[in-house]
């Protein structure tokens, strides 16, 4: 083969295989009632914000794969596996190929319908959560989910950027004078001293994978390692900071759907840079804001080649 015709060729190939990946984007409201239950016992007195499910559903690297978050706490046990099941049905791919999460925020639902049942035979007082809502809501989404099909998006490029943020993780655990290690900072610490110590060792950048039609880009998501949680524990239900910042995201690109992911964040909090009032939740917005913005400048695309997936 001729050198010309072996590029041209290649180009072909490459071209062939852009072609072959699609992407189709979703969102649904999942916001609870007021007087349903949240997380630790609370009850949700006022809707502050709405409750979004995001997710992206990728094309042709095999059966689907489907990304998920949710504005809850968390979904456990057979209520993940409800999730994931009308999901994959939805997308016709495997209940491994779901990837659902959490964002984790503190008034917002936190669903385990097993654990449920057994508060039900026991006779114990209270709900952990509502069975039926979290039904209603899995279909939901998976409905949308189904619809986006319709309407999904040739990709032909991956990006990948990251930014440092500036003033919101910390760590929760601290080691104190006598040398023992305390959990004592919390996500919204009020003791000035607690605030005083060192961040901690934390991982501060926000990364972005983002995919794209040629120059133009399709979906976002960001990820980044904190606790999202300003003010909670009284039942205003909200996607708090980190849902402020994503929301002020799409705003800027409403032509790209725009996804926030809690990294991995069992001791990294914004203690150190929240105190607990309201003022604080649009402070730190802010500065997720500027993060996002900032790993979205530094973005660099490259060609979708390859898609594998290992579970």
């Amino acid at each position: 083969m001729r050198r010309r015709d072996f590029f041209k060729s290649a180009a072909a190939l490459a071209a062939a295989r852009a072609e072959r990946f699609q992407l189709a984007t979703f969102r649904s409201d999942i916001t609870p009632s007021i007087g349903g239950p949240l997380f630790n016992n609370v009850t949700a007195r006022k809707i502050v914000d709405p409750l979004e499910a995001h997710g992206v559903v990728l094309l042709g690297g095999g059966q689907p794969i489907v990304v998920a978050a949710l504005d809850w706490c968390e979904i456990r046990n057979d209520a993940y596996n409800l999730w994931r099941d009308v999901m994959a049905e939805a997308a016709r791919t495997s209940r491994e190929r779901v990837l659902l999460t959490c964002v984790h925020q503190h008034d917002a639902p936190y669903v385990d319908t097993e654990a449920q049942r057994l508060f039900e035979a026991a006779k114990a007082p209270g709900r952990i959560c509502d069975p039926d809502f979290n039904e209603h809501c899995a279909r939901k989404v998976a409905a949308a989910l189904q619809a986006s099909l319709n309407s999904a998006h040739r990709v032909t490029h991956i990006g990948t950027g990251q930014a440092k943020v500036e003033g919101v993780a910390s760590n929760r655990r601290y080691v104190k004078p006598d040398g023992g290690v305390s959990f004592g900072r919390t996500s919204a610490t009020k003791d000035p001293a607690l605030r005083a110590l060192p961040e901690g060792t934390i991982d501060p950048w926000l990364k972005t994978i983002s995919f794209w039609e040629e120059d133009r880009p399709v979906a976002a998501l960001s990820c980044y390692s904190t606790h999202p949680m300003s003010y909670y524990g009284q039942g205003d239900v909200s996607a708090d900071f980190v849902g402020m910042a994503r929301a002020r995201r799409q705003k800027d690109t409403p032509g790209t759907a725009q996804i926030y992911l809690t990294g991995c964040s069992g001791d990294t909090i914004a203690g150190k840079y929240n105190d607990g009032s309201a003022a604080n939740r649009p402070i730190l917005a802010g500065r997720m804001y500027q993060g996002m913005v900032g790993a979205w400048k530094a973005t660099k695309r490259r060609p979708l080649q390859h898609v594998r997936f290992r579970s």
